[in-house]
């Protein structure tokens, strides 16, 4: 559910809490004060501190591409691949929706920036970001309504005319973007999003947002789980600041509505307490599942459970690999194998948008 730090946009070292006392923590990720207020201020190992550094625009193209904030209702964040317009034509777009949980993270840090500008230049498309609510200030199903207003206002800026725009970020954006090819994708608990919001714009049917289109829908290790433990959650799989079962339990919980268990549809679309999978309309999938992973074995049900509901889903096995292993950009730098892993992955969303 991905590294995590301050609840703005930069991590920071302990602070104090001016004598507030801590009631609940979240394996140093976390913590819940006496007072009710939220404490975000990263305490785990310094090293994993750079990953948490906010990444600021530009609009000077760096490494083939140019990074835009659109502030607005969501904010946005927009990756625009240097490309020749006239030979390309509009690009397809990648609306990720950000994990941690529901809890935590930002999509400005230094974590999400390597990953999806090299997936911008790759593919290449527009990669679109957004600032999701965290919990347990706001729980489910905040971030979904969120997932929703992403797409919403993107159609909006689309459907623009030319010049009518206040913000030349969002310009780039109308003049780049063919929002008939739109995929969503999510990490961790944002694959539990690219699910869910795919099913609210799908139950909306197309005339309702066209000419914006899902056209697929990549969930990456995604948070789908049962109030039960898996085979795979009850292996001795050594824990990790990027994901723990003390994390999975803790976060779930103060993300879920008030007494919900985690055989929730939010948390286990496949289950007995969620429509049945051949009522949801859902576009085309492409499932990731590290090899690894604590929950491994949900996600490898959830995509059975797509397939015998007549759904179209690909999965993606990471080999050998543990959850969110492409964001740790020192390991995908530094280790022959993880870099491998990311290049296969990055290839893998390129083929599956190309076909799409």
């Amino acid at each position: 559910m991905a590294p995590a730090a301050a609840s703005q946009h930069q991590a920071t070292t302990v602070a104090p809490t001016s004598g507030r006392k801590v009631v609940d923590e979240v394996s140093g990720w976390l913590r819940v004060m006496d007072d009710g207020s939220i404490d975000r201020t990263w305490t785990g190992p310094p090293q994993a501190l750079p990953l948490m550094q906010p990444v600021q625009p530009y609009a000077v193209p760096r490494d083939g591409h140019t990074l835009h904030d659109l502030p607005g209702e969501p904010n946005l964040r927009v990756y625009l691949p240097e490309v020749d317009a006239g030979s390309v034509g509009r690009l397809p777009v990648i609306v990720h929706l950000h994990g941690g949980g529901f809890c935590i993270s930002h999509p400005s840090w230094v974590l999400y920036h390597h990953f999806y500008a090299r997936l911008a230049c790759a593919v290449p498309a527009v990669v679109v970001t957004a600032e999701l609510p965290l919990a347990p200030e706001q729980r489910l199903p905040a971030q979904i309504y969120t997932g929703v207003d992403v797409l919403r206002r993107l159609r909006s800026i689309a459907m623009s005319d030319e010049g009518s725009l206040d913000d030349p970020a969002a310009e780039l954006l109308r003049e780049a973007a063919d929002i008939s090819r739109v995929f969503l994708v999510g990490d961790s608990s944002g694959g539990n999003l690219v699910h869910l919001v795919a099913a609210r714009v799908g139950e909306d049917g197309a005339d309702a947002w066209a000419p914006l289109r899902v056209a697929g829908g990549i969930p990456i290790h995604p948070g789908f789980v049962r109030a039960t433990r898996s085979k795979s959650e009850l292996q001795d799989t050594p824990d990790s600041v990027f994901f723990t079962l003390d994390m999975l339990d803790k976060f779930l919980a103060m993300a879920l509505p008030k007494g919900a268990t985690k055989d929730h549809p939010y948390t286990c679309p496949m289950g007995p307490n969620a429509p049945p999978l051949e009522s949801i309309p859902l576009p085309p999938m492409l499932v990731a599942v590290a090899e690894k992973d604590l929950i491994r074995d949900t996600n490898l049900e959830y995509c059975d459970a797509l397939r015998a509901a007549g759904k179209e889903v690909e999965v993606l096995i990471n080999r050998g690999m543990s959850h969110s292993f492409y964001l740790n950009k020192f390991a995908v730098d530094m280790d022959p194998t993880t870099g491998e892993r990311a290049q296969e992955f990055i290839d893998a969303i390129k083929s599956f948008v190309a076909r799409h």
